[in-house]
Order: structure tokens, then C-alpha cells, then sequence
């Protein structure tokens, strides 16, 4: 199975201005997605990357959020670590899919985002992204309101920016979202992790050594590659690899997302201004995706969640399996 998309706030940012118009355009034509002038925003959540640095991850799925409580249940007869290993032996079961470098990993996910932190409607947006499988060709995209089913944007060209200067296209291909060569051993994918961490895009003036040789370097990585697609067995590996990260905790009670599926909340540690937790399916522990909580003035409330729909293996974009 494959992809491993790491954060890139270019191609984020990119996407993002991108959908905020596609869905302005969508008010305006009197669309019921959202009342004109309001606008989308995608954020996954804060993650500590050592004593510096924010990694704001692209939000890529939703959750009906409005059903939701926060931080008020009572303790779960299971611990994070347990869950964990549950949802490492549900990977295993997964089928393994494979790809030549000039085929794309398809992805259809549901994104929920919140106007303000902590006030007003949630807006939810289906996405369907085409990654190339060998990093051959750059990724492409289209998005649509869920309360609008004809609503798809056109299909579109996803180029990362340089750092830089900001709003200046690279012509640099991402990386390959197809990895079929993954550490599936949690021992050898902890070496792997903190071999290759992901780039946390950190402020001028951070001190580099101190935050990608931090002991809780590796866990950040293996979050961010849980926004793409790992093989079962590594991704069985990285699920037993976050059981051993302290501080997790269980929330329990009855999660529900943007599709109806029940599931288990873990609160996973290190992380700024708010929580994100991980959501597993209650009874078969497969992984579904995030939610992003913000604190302000003791009160915590949602403000993004995320949801994978689809993922497959096809030759083109714009292609559907």
C-alpha cells in the first residue's frame, strides 16, 4: 500500500487558496454551501517539533463535529498503547495494493473546518487528489461543498512553492507517494524515522540540531505519514511504533465522523495551543482519520477534523476507481 506524503505549506497554502475561491464562486452562484463572503480554512492542528517550530498538516477528511464532545468523557477500559497494537493488527489485514512510477495514488477524502475557533457553522468539503506514484509528475486535485453534489471545481495542477518566496512555482516534482521498501519492523522503522524526518519548514533562527535530533522527532514523523499511504505491514510497524510514544491517552465515548462510522478517539501528546487526536473504528480498529481542537480561555472547543473515504491505485488523474 502506498503513499507518504509529507507536510508542505507551499502546496498547502496552494490548495487552500484554491478551494477558498472555488467556494466563494459556489456562494455566489447561490449555492447552499456556505453563506457569500465567509471562507475555508484547513488546519490539522499544532505539533511540537522539539522547542520550535509549528507543522500544519493539510486537513484531508471530516467529521460530523457537531455531534461530537470534547475532553468530557469518562476514562476507556483500553489504553492508548493497546489501541494502538488493535489497529496494527487491523493494518496487517489490509490488502497491499502496487503501482508502476507512472501510475497515481488516488485519495477521496471529507474535510470539516470551523469559521472561527470557536464560534460559528462547520463547512464540509469532499477532495479528490491524484499523487504520483513514482514522483514523476506533480499532483492534482479537485474539490467540491458536500451539500452541493455537481459542485466539483475543475481539475487542477497542486505545485509546491519555494519557501522562499513565497507565491513563486517550482518546477520540482514531489516526492513518490507510492513506498513499497518501508521498515516493517518498529525497531528498524524508528531508525528509519529519525534517518529521514520530515521537514518541519522551521522559522529562520531555529535551531535545526536541537529540534530534528529531539527524542520526539521520530513520533512527529510518523504522524505526518498518516496523511498518505503506508504498506500494511510498515503501517502495522507505526501504529506499534505510536504505542510506545508517552503520553497518549484514550478518550472515550462514542466518536462519530463525517460518514456515520463509530470510533475511538486518541489524544496524541505534544501538541500547541489545542489536541488532535486520532480516530480508530470502534470494533475493527482500522484508522479513519483526525480531529483538531483549539483552547482559548480554559475551553476547548473543534475546529477541523478528517476523513479518508477512498484510496486506489489508478493510471491517470482525473481518473475514479
Amino acid at each position: 500500500m502506498n503513499k507518504i506524503e509529507q507536510p508542505r505549506h507551499g502546496f498547502e497554502e496552494q490548495l487552500l487558496t484554491d478551494l477558498t475561491a472555488h467556494v466563494a464562486r459556489r456562494a455566489e452562484m447561490g449555492s447552499a454551501a456556505r453563506p457569500v463572503g465567509s471562507r475555508t480554512r484547513f488546519l490539522r492542528g499544532w505539533r511540537l517539533a522539539g522547542a520550535f517550530g509549528l507543522a500544519v498538516a493539510l486537513t484531508v477528511g471530516g467529521l460530523a463535529v457537531q455531534t461530537m464532545g470534547v475532553g468530557n468523557q469518562s476514562p476507556s477500559a483500553a489504553s492508548a498503547s493497546e489501541i494502538f497494537r488493535m489497529a496494527a493488527d487491523a493494518a496487517r489485514q489490509q490488502p497491499e495494493l502496487t503501482a508502476r512510477p507512472d501510475q497515481y495514488v488516488f485519495t477521496e477524502l471529507l474535510a470539516t473546518t470551523r469559521e472561527k475557533p470557536d464560534s460559528g457553522p462547520y463547512t464540509t468539503v469532499r477532495v479528490q487528489r491524484w499523487h504520483s506514484a513514482g514522483g514523476v509528475a506533480h499532483t492534482q486535485a479537485r474539490y467540491r461543498p458536500e451539500t452541493n453534489p455537481n459542485g466539483w471545481s475543475e481539475l487542477k495542477v497542486l505545485r509546491p512553492n519555494d519557501p522562499a518566496n513565497p507565491g513563486k512555482e517550482l518546477d520540482a516534482f514531489p516526492s513518490p507517494a507510492y513506498h513499497g521498501d518501508l521498515p516493517t519492523d518498529p525497531d528498524e522503522m524508528l531508525r528509519y524515522l529519525r534517518e529521514n524526518p520530515v521537514d518541519l519548514h522551521l522559522p529562520v533562527g531555529a535551531d535545526e540540531q536541537a529540534v530534528y535530533g529531539s527524542e520526539s522527532m521520530p513520533y512527529t514523523t510518523a504522524r505526518s505519514m498518516l496523511d498518505g499511504y503506508v504498506p500494511p505491514r510498515a503501517l502495522a510497524a507505526l501504529f506499534e511504533l505510536l504505542a510506545r510514544e508517552p503520553g497518549a491517552i484514550v478518550i472515550s465515548g462514542d466518536v462519530v465522523d463525517a460518514a456515520d462510522r463509530h470510533g475511538v478517539a486518541i489524544r496524541m501528546p505534544g501538541v500547541i495551543g489545542g489536541n488532535e487526536d486520532f480516530i480508530f473504528d470502534r470494533d475493527t480498529h482500522v484508522y479513519l482519520g483526525t480531529r483538531g481542537s483549539v483552547v482559548r480561555n480554559g475551553k476547548e472547543s473543534l475546529e477541523s477534523a478528517s476523513a479518508l473515504l477512498r484510496l486506489a491505485i489508478v493510471d491517470r488523474p482525473g481518473q475514479l476507481p
